[in-house]
């Protein structure tokens, strides 16, 4: 029952949303990662482009859009039934992992001319095709973030912690949601760059949010920048570091699969514990 429930939630599209209280925290940077390692896992992905006037996703993955969520939206108006999103997706792939890009709006003007609705219809459209929806935000409480907030699976609530105005917009951020009702277990505080110099610690920080980190993410400056120079997720990059795998690991912990790795390991223990003792 819990697995046929399971995988009915899988089949409408689990809907991923990273958010942060503060700028340059690393969302894009994680989003792209979240969308390469779900898809390294044999999961049908799309990431989604949601900073409509700013968008990175595409140059950090080095791709030129033909369509975007601003063409997306447009069709949509003018069509009658089902429209077929993979038409204004940008494909990306290296290797053997492939997932869906929906590109942030070429013009500002186009930006400025999608309304938050035509948003979650295009989100409505495009989640029955995929198993996951990565969603990469701005930095405010916008009627659009809200919006994409209440619509999603889970939220990743990206942090660092370097200075105090960081921490109590982290802080404000995270009890503005808890006040209109989202769930704890639905929002995940991930830390970036833990062991970045600072001299805050981090049980302060758990003490004044009331919440323990649901992932942290060591500091990798250097790896993550020549991520982007390369165009390459660092999950799927060949060489292995501390950083990619600490995103792994969170991808794990999403998927259930850090849990299923370790319940084969305990049986597998308590099967040699028996043959042991017989």
């Amino acid at each position: 029952m819990v697995k046929q429930k399971v995988e009915e939630e899988i089949r409408s599209g689990i809907i991923m949303t990273v958010f942060s209280t503060a700028s340059a925290v690393g969302k894009t940077l994680l989003s792209v990662n979240m969308a390469a390692e779900l898809a390294r896992s044999g999961y049908k992905v799309c990431v989604v482009d949601l900073d409509l006037q700013f968008g990175d996703i595409c140059n950090y993955l080095h791709l030129s859009p033909q369509k975007t969520i601003y063409d997306a939206h447009k069709a949509a108006e003018n069509t009658v039934g089902q429209l077929d999103y993979g038409e204004y997706m940008t494909p990306y792939e290296y290797e053997d992992t492939v997932f869906s890009v929906l590109a942030a709006p070429l013009k500002m003007e186009e930006a400025y001319n999608i309304p938050t609705q035509a948003v979650i219809e295009v989100l409505a459209g495009i989640r029955g095709e995929y198993d996951y929806v990565v969603l990469d935000t701005t930095a405010t409480f916008s009627d659009l973030n809200l919006a994409v907030m209440d619509l999603s699976t889970m939220i990743t609530f990206v942090g660092i912690v370097d200075f105090i105005p960081t921490i109590k917009n982290m802080k404000v951020g995270y009890d503005t949601m808890r006040s209109i009702g989202y769930e704890k277990n639905k929002i995940r505080f991930v830390l970036n760059r833990s062991n970045s110099k600072t001299h805050i610690e981090l049980q302060d920080v758990e003490q004044l949010l009331e919440e323990r980190f649901y992932h942290i993410l060591p500091n990798d400056f250097l790896t993550a920048i020549d991520s982007i120079h390369q165009g390459i997720p660092l999950v799927i990059n060949d060489e292995e570091t501390v950083l990619s795998r600490g995103m792994q690991e969170l991808i794990e912990k999403y998927t259930n699969r850090a849990r299923q790795r370790s319940s084969r390991k305990n049986a597998s223990l308590s099967s040699w514990v028996k043959r042991l003792f017989k």
